[in-house]
This record gives structure tokens, sequence and C-alpha cells, in this order.
């Protein structure tokens, strides 16, 4: 009797052969087909948005060294007569006054040059958005809210705020 108990039926050992079967198979097949596009695309767009990424890193590190190297180019003239005027042993008070107003005309075109405008001028309407009011006076010949002194220029570059400027508001 163990005999009969250790044999196993013939059809226990493979699945029978159906119809469906290679159909089943076929199925299986064109599945795993479909993943490895999908996977292959997968890897394809990933390495893609991989050297998007270095790309665009590359490409604002370019554009800072750029605008840096611009505004730094704007400045140096100013920086050498500065030095020149501080070479001069002999000049005159009045000499160094011309000197000095001509170096304030060269920043003013620089930054014209830049993009950058002063904000918060005398008689302008404060606004705190651009200028911060360190004191407030009462002055009849002032409007309200009028800035009567400047303690620091402010400055904009576009719609940005580079510095606030350091003012005195009347009345």
């Amino acid at each position: 009797m163990k005999e009969k108990e250790e044999k196993m039926p013939p059809e226990a050992e493979a699945p029978p052969e159906t119809e469906e079967t290679p159909n089943l198979e076929e199925k299986l097949e064109k599945l795993r087909h479909e993943l490895d596009e999908h996977k292959q695309q997968y890897l394809r767009v990933l390495a893609e948005y991989d050297n998007f990424r270095k790309r665009t890193a590359n490409e604002k590190s370019a554009i800072y060294n750029n605008a840096v190297s611009d505004t730094v180019q704007a400045i140096l003239p100013i920086a050498d007569n500065i030095g020149l005027a501080l070479s001069q042993e002999n000049a005159s008070g009045d000499d160094m006054r011309k000197g000095v107003e001509m170096i304030q005309t060269q920043i003013d075109a620089a930054f014209e040059k830049l993009g950058i405008t002063s904000v918060g001028q005398i008689g302008d309407s404060f606004d705190p958005n651009l200028c911060n009011a360190i004191a407030h006076v009462e002055d009849e010949n002032m409007g309200e809210n009028v800035i009567s002194q400047v303690y620091q220029k402010g400055y904009m570059l576009g719609d940005r705020v580079v510095r606030h400027a350091v003012v005195q508001v009347a009345n």
C-alpha cells in the first residue's frame, strides 16, 4: 500500500496543457516586454532630468559670475580714480572737492548702467517700503508725511530694494 501512496498521479506532476496555457504565456511575455520598455523609458527620463539639473546649475553659476564681472568692471574706474585722488600730495581743498565730485558723477553713471536707482530724496512722500524713518519733525513749510532730511540714500535694482533710505519725516 505504501507504494501506491508514494507514487504521484501523472496529472499532478505537470499542469495539463489546455488551449489557454499558450495564450497566458504569450500575455506574460508581452507584459514582461512592456515592463522592460517602461523601465528603459524611466531610466532615460531620469538621465535627462539629471542632465537638465546639472546644466541649469552651470547656467546659474555662469549668470552670477557674469553679473559680478559686469559690476566690478563698472566700479573699477571709480576705484582707480579714488586711488589717484589719494595719491595727490599737494592738492588744494578745491581740487580735492572737484575730484570727489567727478568720482560721484562716475558712481552715478555706473549705477545707471547697472540699473540701480536712488530712492528717498528730500521732498518725496515717505514710503515705508522704501525708507526707514528714524526721526520726525514738525515743519509748517513741508507737507504731510514728506521726507525732510536724508541721512543715508536708499537704492533699488528694478523692483527690488537693495538698501532702504534712512530719513527724517516731517509732520
